[in-house]
């Protein structure tokens, strides 16, 4: 039950909307109080590990090479297996993602989920139309990337943007004017007036709460530090869970030419980290299982 502090006159007094706006922002809360006791209750048979591949390198493209980090994650991800986890890959060059709009500067009301910068159907693209209930059904995604000048990949940094309709995003108040900026400012003072921290649901909904992470990064000379820290950031700031020593890089030398990087980052010294990160994230997906989303506490109104 959410405990509201002010009576719907109030609230309409307070916002300048009528009973109808009120009606649509009550709404767009029990929905999210819905799916917040759906992702409370989801238990997989099986654990489920996603694997996010940032890497534009292909063996049929002009590099000639399949991609390094994409290797070590396929390693992790064979761990995972035989750990007993559902492994999936997902190569983020062989999806169409297109480019946030960034909506969420605007009012984090006027971004939402699913996104409406790409409606799901015939309009949406693959991140909306399939990677979000990828996202939503797992219970450990590991990220992997190359440094690309001392940063994640584009493929990688798109699809970090894109998540954003993951994290905290709602239901448009009117599904027929999603835009409509003004209405998503009332909106968002609606719930910044009306949350309540003690019920997940009742405000902002982070969909990440509670998954684990793995953060796999490859490169010839440097940037690796800042690639996963770019990454462990965001994702920590999702709500995503890190056990330890599950972020691993494994890198080449200036003193080599790029063409020795595969033989250097796929040694046996690297593969056995992708062994120990699969079982760091296997074991922190089991601890948490007793936990539920609505147990990590973030500020429900907060935009």
């Amino acid at each position: 039950m959410v405990k509201s502090k002010l009576s719907d006159s109030e609230l309409m007094g307070a916002l300048q909307i009528d009973t109808n706006t009120l009606e649509m922002f009550k709404r767009v809360r029990e929905n999210a109080l819905k799916d917040a006791r759906t992702m409370d209750a989801r238990k997989n048979v099986k654990i489920r590990v996603l694997g996010i591949s940032g890497s534009a390198r292909d063996i049929v493209e002009t590099s000639q090479e399949n991609s390094n980090s994409e290797e070590l994650l396929k390693r992790c991800l064979e761990y995972c297996r035989e750990l007993g986890a559902e492994t999936e890959l997902i190569p983020l060059r062989k999806y169409d993602i297109r480019h946030c709009k960034a909506c969420y500067s605007t009012t984090n009301t006027q971004c939402h989920f699913y996104c409406t910068c790409y409606p799901r159907g015939t309009e949406g693209d693959d991140m909306t139309n399939i990677l979000y209930d990828k996202i939503l059904g797992a219970d450990a995604i590991i990220f992997a990337t190359p440094v690309n000048n001392f940063k994640i990949s584009a493929l990688m940094a798109n699809f970090i943007d894109r998540c954003i309709s993951l994290d905290g995003s709602l239901e448009p108040a009117n599904p027929q004017r999603p835009k409509d900026k003004e209405l998503n400012k009332k909106h968002m003072k609606f719930i910044e007036l009306t949350a309540d921290n003690d019920v997940l649901g009742s405000g902002m909904l982070r969909r990440f709460l509670g998954k684990v992470a793995g953060i796999i990064v490859t490169g010839h000379e440097a940037g690796a530090t800042q690639a996963i820290s770019t990454l462990f950031l965001t994702l920590n700031q999702f709500g995503m869970l890190f056990p330890p020593f599950s972020c691993m890089y494994a890198m080449s030398s200036v003193c080599h030419s790029t063409y020795e990087d595969k033989k250097i980052v796929l040694s046996e010294c690297y593969i056995e980290e992708t062994r120990m990160l699969a079982k760091n994230v296997m074991a922190a997906v089991e601890i948490a299982g007793d936990s539920k989303p609505s147990d990590w506490i973030y500020d429900y109104g907060a935009n």
